[in-house]
């Protein structure tokens, strides 16, 4: 049977040009710099772009480097704002009161002129990520190969990622992530949310699908809502990992544009419901994945003897994230059909990779 769908277009810049701008900018920070072996990672990343790069100077901080840019704002972009110098500074918190292995960020440009968008550049670290396209519970990867202790020796280090985030980053130094607006954090989580969801469909057809997903969290909404927020990474996945080479210990966390003050449930619904779409869209096209990786029981349970903290409402959370990722999935077809890859159907839930699975999490029939 056929796989998923080829990757869609993320963006109308030329690596190769980039190359260029970037030694011209590289020139006035580090005279004499040249820049070589410039690349593009093959897979994972739907939003900012990624470019690989090494630094040949005697007097270069870094000389394996990763530059983080600013969405390009001719490829449809996946969210209305890129805040790199936000980024910049949660990598850089994170580094300083977690043993979590961020890497290091170096220089921060938030002149547009040089690349065309803000960027900042941060030490590359050398490893092997689970992809997305194709999936890695799809056959063919080195993680679907791996054995079934090699695959829970890399979920229980994943999960401890989350666990020691959560608990070392000091709380109050991320309140200046919560958005503008009254109410909980988690309440203004959910207001920012919906604020995104009327900015992908403004001028569109809007999606009754999200819209009742929007109604069934208000529904489930927590009548306790977990304690003090904490740091969330935001786009807490697997995806997003660099593992060892020839092993499965994490040697980066990556992604930081989505992290956020919320309830540590925010971020395990997410970590909890992205595998949950890997592993359904895998079923659905034939093949049987893998059932016994990073089940939700497994994680809440870790969680909990990491932390002391018992995941709560989860429910509430693993719905949220998926109506989270039915919004970008909306936004991602959107784009795919402004660059012409695919028609806009009658039924716009039908554009949402995930609608079955978000149809039943809404209906109470999912779990």
């Amino acid at each position: 049977m056929a796989g998923p769908a080829p990757r869609p277009r993320t963006s109308t810049r030329e690596p190769e040009e980039l190359g260029r701008r970037l030694a011209a900018w590289l020139d006035t920070e580090l005279p004499g710099a040249k820049v070589t072996n410039i690349s593009v990672p093959g897979s994972n990343g739907m939003s900012s772009e990624t470019l690989l790069f090494d630094i040949e100077h005697p007097d270069a901080p870094i000389h394996a480097c990763a530059l983080r840019l600013a969405a390009d704002p001719a490829a449809y972009t996946v969210f209305p704002t890129y805040d790199m110098p936000r980024q910049h500074r949660v990598m850089s918190l994170v580094a300083a009161h977690t043993d979590l292995p961020v890497p290091r960020v170096q220089w921060l440009e938030e002149d547009p002129g040089p690349l065309g968008a803000p960027f900042f550049v941060m030490a590359r670290a050398e490893g092997r990520v689970p992809p997305d396209v194709m999936p890695y519970t799809y056959e063919g990867n080195w993680l679907h190969a791996a054995t079934d202790a090699q695959r829970a020796a890399l979920q229980e280090a994943s999960i401890a990622l989350l666990a020691r985030l959560h608990e070392q980053f000091p709380p109050e130094e991320a309140r200046f992530l919560l958005p503008e607006g009254d109410g909980s954090p988690l309440r203004r989580h959910v207001e920012a949310q919906r604020a995104y969801y009327d900015w992908v469909v403004e001028g569109k057809s809007r999606s009754p699908l999200l819209e009742r997903a929007f109604a069934r969290l208000e529904e489930l909404w927590p009548a306790d809502e977990g304690g003090p927020a904490v740091l969330n990474w935001g786009d807490a996945r697997i995806g997003n990992v660099i593992y060892e080479t020839d092993g499965f210990e994490p040697v980066a966390v990556l992604d930081w544009e989505m992290a956020a003050c919320a309830p540590r449930e925010v971020d395990l619904g997410w970590t909890v419901y992205l595998h949950c779409f890997f592993q359904d869209l895998t079923v659905g096209f034939g093949q049987p994945g893998l059932p016994d990786f990073l089940r939700r029981e497994d994680i809440e349970r870790r969680y909990a003897e990491l932390t002391g903290h018992t995941p709560r409402d989860m429910e509430f959370h693993t719905l949220y994230a998926a109506l989270r990722h039915g919004i970008v999935m909306l936004r991602i077809a959107y784009r795919q059909a402004h660059f012409g890859e695919v028609e806009v159907p009658a039924d716009p839930d039908s554009l949402i990779l995930h609608h079955a699975s978000l149809t039943a999490m809404v209906q109470g029939t999912y779990w």
